[in-house]
């Protein structure tokens, strides 16, 4: 098998597993949400909406039209579907979930942070598969789907 797709499809990949991502460790930091006193939760909501706006705006957007340039130029007519990540993509990927699992695992970070942190994080992955997404169904190329194009 050679695993090979469309080259155009590759936009649709990354933006159904950035999606799943992003719905996954949100949903860790929901979870934590009900460990934590009920005096501490609009602290919290405030958090997860900093870091939201932070990752969203800062890092995920930026991110969003870089990759989906690399793979507009690819020539080929089938690419292997892998390639919408690059290999510093991958290694970015896996050390942010090897250091997230490790320090949960380990016990160094406490819910009230994984609430925040990860419902904010994982809402803004979600919103960087949304916009992949975006971009494969239409021709335009906005930033993002809340943000309109400048």
């Amino acid at each position: 098998m050679s695993f090979k797709i469309p080259t155009e499809k590759l936009l649709l990949v990354a933006g159904v597993v950035w999606f799943v991502a992003g719905a996954n460790i949100a949903n860790l930091g929901i979870h934590a949400y009900f460990n934590e006193p009920s005096w501490l939760l609009w602290a919290l909501l405030v958090g997860t909406l900093v870091i939201f706006v932070l990752f969203h705006v800062f890092v995920f957007t930026k991110m969003v039209g870089k990759h989906s340039e690399r793979i507009r130029g690819y020539e080929e007519d089938r690419t292997h579907i892998l390639k919408f990540f690059d290999k510093k993509g991958y290694i970015i990927m896996a050390v942010m979930m090897g250091g997230g699992i490790g320090l949960r695992m380990a016990g160094l970070v406490p819910e009230w942070f994984v609430a925040f942190f990860y419902t904010g994080l994982g809402a803004a992955l979600a919103v960087a598969g949304i916009s992949f997404v975006l971009r494969y169904f239409k021709s335009s190329e906005p930033s993002c789907p809340v943000m309109p194009h400048r």
